[in-house]
């Protein structure tokens, strides 16, 4: 791989970036809208029963953690999507790009617009309800790495339906990894879901995260468990989220990318 390729896709994706107002929105208006619904709701329920003292900051603290996995795999997913709506694929690859460089340059695009908008979203949070998560620092980055990690599978599972099946599946881009949510127990232990669900969510490697990262908050500890089981998980998915990507890659390269269009 060459860094200056990759370079080169990371700089034509962030001159995108600064043009376009729905990207711009995706990273910083929604995650405001979220935070300001759901915190109201949490303190309002925190205020009706003394029985859920620590509501606002499970709500606020899942919402700014769902962020970097959420941002992980749009960066792959969307900027695909972009590249296809401009019929751009054929001419980032009638240059040297390889699909490996494409890939890193997607994996370097979300670990900084995560932090750009989990920093400017936990800056919100404190604001809004004084919930100060900078103060867990060093003790949440295992979790926001595994995080990230769930991101770029499920970023490269899809990017994998949308370069084999076309613009036909771009819902998906939005889409696909709100499937995973209801068992990552971002708002909730695991404890409260089915028992159908509880054993999905042995599956699911962003439960074993949110899970951890509430006991760190709530507790001051570090399950190292969780953290082994989301790693494993998020490395045995990886590899075959890539394989599949790969796989899709050179089907369509085989048809001629003009056919994705």
């Amino acid at each position: 791989m060459k860094l200056h390729r990759i370079w080169g896709v990371i700089l034509r994706y962030n001159y995108l970036f600064k043009h376009s107002l729905d990207r711009q929105v995706d990273a910083f208006y929604w995650p405001t809208v979220d935070l300001v619904l759901w915190g109201i709701t949490s303190t309002y329920l925190a205020q009706q029963s003394k029985s859920i003292p620590f509501a606002v900051l499970m709500v606020v603290s899942g919402i700014v953690l769902w962020i970097i996995l959420w941002r992980g795999q749009y960066e792959f997913t969307v900027n695909i999507l972009e590249d296809m709506w401009n019929k751009n694929l054929i001419n980032m690859f009638a240059s040297p790009l390889k699909l490996s460089e494409w890939i890193a340059a997607f994996i370097t695009l979300g670990i900084v617009k995560a932090s750009v908008s989990v920093s400017f979203a936990a800056l919100m949070a404190f604001i809004l309800y004084k919930v100060n998560l900078f103060s867990y620092g060093f003790m949440l980055l295992p979790y926001l790495f595994l995080l990230l990690m769930t991101g770029w599978w499920v970023g490269l599972f899809v990017g994998g339906l949308i370069v084999r099946f076309g613009g036909k599946v771009q819902n998906f881009a939005w889409s696909m990894v709100f499937l995973i949510a209801p068992f990552s127990a971002i708002y909730y232990p695991l404890a409260a879901l089915p028992g159908w669900a509880q054993k999905v969510a042995l599956f699911v490697p962003s439960s074993y995260v949110f899970e951890g990262a509430r006991q760190a908050i709530l507790h001051g500890t570090i399950n190292g468990l969780d953290i082994g089981m989301a790693f494993c998980l998020n490395v045995l998915y990886l590899i075959f989220a890539f394989f599949f990507f790969k796989k899709s890659f050179k089907k369509v390269l085989q048809k001629g990318l003009v056919k994705l269009y």
